[in-house]
């Protein structure tokens, strides 16, 4: 096989979830030896300056850095929203596009990286509308190009067990479940004030989604209807958005999951957030049971100063998605299923470019189409052929939530579709 060079990254967002798991992921990727250069886009420099000067960034990886776009030497208030555009067409093909950027956008960024033949990693939810969603899963698969969906709960070792024991037929058929996602009261003081309105998205499905995800992953089971309240608050801007919502998921086989999800876990509180599964199944003569308290995971800290996301010095610490810690190497190393999610999606695209490495394209192209058709059979890593239906419940709670919480069906004969309740 044909030495192949480590392949670049370029990162489209500079916010939080850059900040908190993706960059140091890539990071560590990029000590492996899996991944070259790393740039990162933003619509200004303010927030890749702030990477820039991370201090625990300096700590856990010392000596690496990233390319800047715009460049801090810019004025600070100076804004570039379409240097991306030029950031993805300077990049070599076959390389790797994060898509990190607010959920309405994520569609025309996949698109230009497709465009651009570069593979794809981008957060949940991929896009807003299921059409879109085909849309790249066709562009995509005609060019040999991998789209992972960052669902990082697919990877918790708990969603793993029990995908693995539900369909084995431990537990019975779901029938009945609930889930909860709420985000601390702090991200109102962030930049999601200045984009998570009304009009743009709300709480079931920026976090919502996740749960409804891994309800999927876990039983297979099809959602056929959705229904999402929502309740309106302002920033501290003044913009107005859904801060809290409650929906509910209709499955196939009529089992219901109810969604709570809210930006306002209190700062003081001891968890980062308030979130668990429950999932209620039926069997011959008895019942079963998948329950994740995902909020405490066994780990408590009390720090001589706050280190909690309110600044609080007492704090239930999850071990599990992601954090920084000792290894044999320099620095820190990440650890958790945030990390292992970021590292499966970027392992296939190294995948992709080590198999084709040396081939004719038509040769590479045909090889890379087969290994894709792999992945989407496989149903781990999300990508727009397993996981569309996430577009469906999308596009379903966004008309539910504007409409006052109408029950909106999803429709799978032909072209699947929304459909509201007659």
């Amino acid at each position: 096989m044909a030495n192949v060079k480590a392949f670049d990254v370029t990162i489209v967002g500079g916010g939080m979830i850059t900040c908190d798991l993706l960059l140091p992921s890539i990071y560590h990727l990029q000590r492996l030896g899996v991944v070259g250069e790393i740039h990162i886009c933003a619509l200004n420099n303010t927030p890749l300056r702030a990477l820039k000067e991370n201090p625990q960034f300096a700590q856990a990886f010392p000596g690496q850095d990233f390319v800047a776009h715009p460049s801090l030497n810019e004025p600070a208030d100076a804004s570039f929203p379409e240097l991306y555009k030029e950031v993805l067409a300077a990049m070599e093909p076959y390389n790797a596009v994060v898509v990190a950027m607010p959920d309405q956008l994520h569609y025309p960024v996949v698109m230009e990286a497709l465009n651009n033949n570069q593979h794809v990693l981008c957060v949940k939810p991929l896009v807003l509308k299921y059409a879109q969603a085909v849309e790249i899963e066709e562009v995509a698969r005609q060019k040999g190009l991998f789209v992972g969906v960052e669902y990082h709960k697919r990877f918790d070792r708990r969603a793993l067990i029990a995908r693995g024991r539900y369909e084995q037929g431990h537990f019975g058929d779901f029938v009945m479940g609930e889930a909860k996602l709420i985000e601390p009261y702090l991200y109102r003081h962030s930049n999601f004030q200045n984009w998570f309105t009304c009009e743009n998205t709300d709480p079931f499905v920026y976090i919502g989604c996740h749960y409804v995800d891994l309800t999927y992953f876990i039983t297979g089971l099809k959602p056929a209807g959705v229904s999402v309240h929502g309740v309106k608050g302002t920033f501290p801007n003044g913009n107005t958005g859904y801060l809290w919502s409650q929906g509910r998921v209709v499955f196939e086989n009529d089992a219901v999951l109810s969604v709570i999800n809210g930006l306002g876990y209190p700062d003081e509180g001891a968890g980062p957030n308030e979130q668990g599964l429950v999932l209620y199944c039926e069997g011959p003569g008895k019942t079963g049971l998948i329950q994740h308290n995902d909020q405490f995971r066994g780990v408590s800290h009390s720090y001589l100063s706050g280190l909690g996301p309110g600044g609080t010095a007492f704090n239930f610490v999850n071990p599990d998605f992601f954090q920084l810690g000792s290894w044999e190497g320099v620095g820190y190393k990440p650890m958790g299923y945030g990390y292992d999610s970021v590292a499966a999606i970027l392992g296939c695209i190294g995948r992709l470019r080590r198999e084709t490495a040396g081939m004719p394209e038509s040769s590479a192209l045909t090889k890379r189409q087969e290994i894709i058709s792999e992945i989407d059979e496989k149903r781990l890593i999300a990508t727009p052929a397993n996981s569309s239906i996430n577009e469906l419940v999308t596009e379903a709670a966004r008309m539910s939530i504007l409409s006052d919480g109408d029950f909106v069906k999803i429709v799978y004969d032909g072209f699947p579709r929304i459909e509201p309740k007659s």
